[in-house]
């Protein structure tokens, strides 16, 4: 059994200058990754690897979750990637539950590419930032998993969690 934790980066700052790679967080977004790491703990979704685009907001977030740490692997093939190039970066993975930390719009088409029935949360199909889905694979070796072969055991969304009182 797999287990992936499947999360976009939290709210970037549109009005700094520079390249997108080099993009930060905005002040909601700082708010946004520390609620979420304290809802994956609470739920027990913790990562023994992590995968993450090497873009600054992607590491801000990472960093912000506040989890333990574990062997990370920064990819570059990650940022700004689509649906398939995430899911061969996860094939490589050698963790038996992984944190993917990347880029919309390619993480919900990943999302929605390997869920077998998409959750029933209105959501899920736009993946706002730091939204967060747990997915089981019912396999042995990261390498096997295919599409439409997972199945979601949770999905959050930062306002939601915030709300719910996982914010402080």
């Amino acid at each position: 059994m797999k287990r992936l934790i499947l999360m976009r980066h939290a709210k970037s700052d549109w009005s700094a200058s520079g390249d997108d790679h080099s993009r930060r967080l905005n002040a909601r977004g700082r708010d946004s990754a520390p609620a979420m790491g304290r809802w994956l703990k609470e739920h027990g979704w913790l990562p023994d690897e992590v995968l993450c685009s090497t873009a600054t907001r992607t590491r801000q977030t990472l960093a912000l979750l506040g989890l333990p740490e574990v062997p990370t692997r920064f990819e570059r093939a990650l940022y700004l990637a689509e649906a398939d190039e995430i899911i061969e970066t996860l094939r490589s993975a050698t963790g038996d539950t992984v944190l993917l930390l990347a880029h919309n719009c390619g993480i919900a088409e990943c999302a929605e590419a390997l869920v077998n029935v998409p959750p029933d949360h209105p959501r899920f199909a736009d993946y706002p930032t730091c939204a967060t889905s747990v997915i089981q694979f019912d396999v042995a070796d990261w390498a096997e998993i295919r599409e439409g072969t997972g199945g979601c055991v949770d999905f959050a969304i930062p306002r939601e969690v915030i709300a719910a009182g996982h914010s402080g």
